[in-house]
């Protein structure tokens, strides 16, 4: 049975802004263990000025201590140790359960941000109404969306010689990876370049279009429950993931072709890894069966995604096993 244990939100759980190898722990696991994970979301200039007495108390109080971003980027709750996980390891983490904590969130567009910096010059921060009875979010000109709430930023602490990096820019380690599909049921799986792995999240999102065009998504406070699993029997260089219907490679580079290449070449690995297939068929099946979706176009690092239903494997599995 595992042991479940709960890492809030409090100032001292906090980081804002970056990644770092040299960031102390916030809690201590093991493998196997579940953490629920409070997170919070915007600094004081992007909490739309109609919802600031609304704030969490956790995130008044971030606010109110003044506390400055290490480097541009998200307020991020960990680092998660994982007690057994080495350098050369993967450390797998499966989203148990996502759920909102607040009822509004927010939406920024920045100058000079976003995939259309040409365009857009001025600074808008818009709230938006969330709904979680009724699963729906609903912008200022009223139309109703569907809530789709997931953690943007997901990732493990960087290889120690990067020293410390935005939380901005998505990278091996994970980060702002910005991939929809990564709600509850998805489990992902980071290679290890620190002992205990060091996993942080945050950057809550109600719901988000593949591209994060604008820059930001439907931005908000989440709360999450996460298990984590050490692999000794895995190596990658890359991020990957799954869901109950599909493997996810994930590419990311500031050339968007090139981040496609990225996660093509890894979704075509990992056919070989766990069918008989040749490279040229595992490279055929994704063009039959398989979709190259943009994660995200406006975090430096663009971020692609390729997508593979696992029934398009039925019958060639080798041993069954999860990935």
């Amino acid at each position: 049975m595992a042991t479940q244990h709960r890492l809030t939100s409090k100032p001292e759980h906090l980081h804002w802004g970056a990644f770092s190898a040299e960031f102390p722990a916030a809690i201590e696991v093991e493998s196997g263990d579940q953490v629920v994970i409070e997170t919070i979301s915007g600094g004081p200039d992007q909490v739309p000025a109609e919802k600031r007495d609304t704030l969490l108390p956790d995130h008044a109080a971030f606010i109110a201590d003044g506390r400055k971003p290490i480097l541009p980027g998200h307020i991020l709750t960990g680092p998660v140790a994982v007690r057994g996980a080495e350098p050369g390891d993967v450390l797998e983490v499966r989203v148990i359960d996502v759920q909102l904590r607040q009822d509004w969130a927010w939406n920024m567009i920045a100058p000079l941000k976003g995939s259309l910096p040409e365009d857009f010059h001025a600074k808008r921060v818009i709230p938006i109404d969330l709904d979680n009875e009724a699963g729906t979010a609903t912008p200022p000109w009223g139309i109703e969306l569907p809530l789709n709430p997931f953690f943007g930023v997901m990732g493990v602490a960087p290889p120690p010689e990067w020293g410390t990096i935005t939380s901005i820019v998505p990278q091996p380690h994970g980060g702002n990876l910005d991939i929809k599909e990564l709600g509850p049921g998805a489990t992902l799986y980071f290679p290890v370049f620190n002992e205990g792995g060091m996993f942080s999240t945050g950057d809550g999102h109600a719901l988000q279009g593949d591209g994060e065009s604008c820059l930001s998504a439907a931005e908000t406070a989440l709360i999450g429950m996460f298990e984590f699993h050490v692999r000794k029997d895995l190596s990658l260089d890359m991020p990957r993931a799954e869901t109950d219907t599909h493997y996810i490679t994930i590419g990311v580079d500031v050339d968007l072709d090139d981040a496609a290449k990225k996660a093509l070449r890894d979704m075509i690995v990992l056919i070989t890894e766990r069918t008989n297939l040749s490279r040229e068929d595992a490279y055929s099946l994704i063009s039959l069966a398989g979709d190259v979706r943009i994660s995200q176009l406006v975090n430096v690092n663009k971020g692609c995604h390729v997508m593979l239903p696992k029934s398009a494997l039925h019958g060639t599995d080798i041993d069954g096993k999860r990935l």
